[in-house]
């Protein structure tokens, strides 16, 4: 049976005249060169916002939340390092698809020994789920504390949410990328009100963006954390299945068109992500920094913003992890979606997909502390990011794969640079646990 998600990629899915019939017209009418401007561009938007969600995902509240009630505005130029790497990945990511007609987890079944294939589609379900523990528990939260349910009403409430949205592929992919674009701008309005009425110190905070501080084990930690929650390994398989079939080129001209659209869009829509992740870090260094509240825990934010900025503060904070943890669970559930069918080529479901991951999900939230298991989640998928950066790379830097659009030697090479990196801000994180 084919999986729902399918229909979501395909173009020319929807009645005639539908939103996304629309989009495809305009989408040809850009390439042809017959709009200009924004007009051209605004078409082609949609995979990069609905990719950008794993940057904006409950487990970034978590860790950026603790980064600014800790350390105040001494690990922002983390946040911005990560996202920037990201913006270089996910870029990477929409290449494959465009140019290949192919996904990340499909080429690596092609490329790869099948004991490879199989080591990273069981580390890319176990990040899945791990994604999901964070963003389903942040929905969830927010539904408990912003309504005064259970967390258990929560959950149910943000699974029930979160299918609603994913049915919206029966009408096309734009109608669900519209939706999605909405929770975004959702979240970054929040945050936007939270910085006019907490103002941070804009010295301290461009000292912390631009000269690197990382003192102590628990920072080293914290900044993995980041890591973790920024580049996330499942928008890396997303991206390239997003933009694989979304429009299809007729000719190198017009993939090279495409390609630039894509990166404009990538720039645009991670940009906003990390406004979003350093404004996180920025309130949170401003309020809570300023308290010696020393908050790492979403609850306790949001109790403790009551007094010290109002209702109207705390209830905007909320609104945003609501966005957050229904939009980001959304969108796990779809990536999920595509590591199976990429790497095994086996289709379940939606609705059991949803349900495979969620359940631990409901675990966690049940027998233990919600915010030590975002934040490990977070760590978890920063042990299991090298792999997909790995094989993206290699992927991409083979001619017989990517033709006359293989990787520049530049771009090659931040992107080993970047790897290399996370890998030993990983070794040093295991040799921490270990001592």
């Amino acid at each position: 049976m084919t999986s729902p998600f399918v229909k979501l990629i395909q173009p020319g899915v929807g009645p005639t005249g539908s939103v996304t019939q629309q989009t495809e017209r305009a989408v040809r009418a850009s390439l042809d060169g017959r709009r200009k401007g924004l007009r051209a561009l605004l078409p082609f938007v949609g995979p990069a916002v609905i990719a950008s969600v794993g940057y904006m995902d409950p487990g970034n509240f978590a860790t950026n939340l603790q980064a600014g009630s800790t350390y105040g505005y001494q690990l922002l130029w983390v946040v911005l390092i990560s996202n920037l790497v990201a913006m270089l990945f996910q870029s990477m990511s929409a290449k494959l698809g465009i140019v290949t007609g192919r996904n990340l987890a499909e080429l690596c079944r092609e490329q790869f020994s099948p004991s490879v294939v199989i080591a990273m589609w069981i580390a890319s379900e176990l990040a899945a789920i791990a994604t999901d523990i964070a963003e389903f528990l942040g929905g969830a939260l927010g539904i408990s504390l912003l309504f005064h349910v259970s967390l258990v009403v929560g959950m149910g409430a943000t699974g029930v949410v979160t299918f609603a949205i994913l049915s919206l592929d029966k009408r096309g992919f734009r109608p669900l990328e519209l939706v999605i674009a909405g929770l975004v701008a959702v979240i970054g309005l929040s945050y936007l009100y939270e910085l006019v009425i907490a103002p941070p110190d804009w010295h301290a905070a461009l000292l912390g963006t631009l000269v690197p501080h990382l003192h102590g084990a628990s920072a080293v930690t914290l900044a993995v954390g980041i890591v973790g929650a920024t580049i996330m390994p499942h928008t890396l398989y997303l991206h390239s299945r997003l933009t694989q079939t979304r429009t299809l080129a007729r000719n190198d001209g017009e993939r090279r068109r495409l390609l630039r659209f894509s990166n404009k869009e990538v720039v645009i829509a991670l940009g906003f992500a990390t406004f979003v992740n350093l404004a996180m870090v920025m309130m949170s260094a401003s309020v809570f920094g300023k308290s010696g509240s020393g908050v790492a825990d979403v609850s306790v934010a949001y109790h403790t913003l009551i007094p010290l900025l109002g209702v109207g503060a705390a209830t905007v904070f909320l609104v945003s992890l609501l966005a957050s943890g229904i939009s980001s669970s959304a969108v796990g559930t779809m990536a999920g979606q595509v590591i199976m069918q990429g790497f095994v080529g086996f289709r379940i479901p939606i609705w059991v997909r949803r349900l495979i991951t969620a359940v631990p999900a409901f675990v966690v939230g049940l027998n233990g502390n919600v915010m030590d298991a975002m934040i490990g989640s977070q760590v978890v998928l920063s042990l299991i990011l090298p792999l997909p950066l790995v094989a993206l790379v290699v992927v991409s830097s083979r001619r017989s794969v990517m033709g006359d659009f293989v990787a520049s030697r530049k771009t090659v090479l931040a992107a080993h640079v970047a790897t290399v990196s996370i890998v030993l801000l990983n070794v040093v994180l295991i040799w921490q646990m270990v001592s």
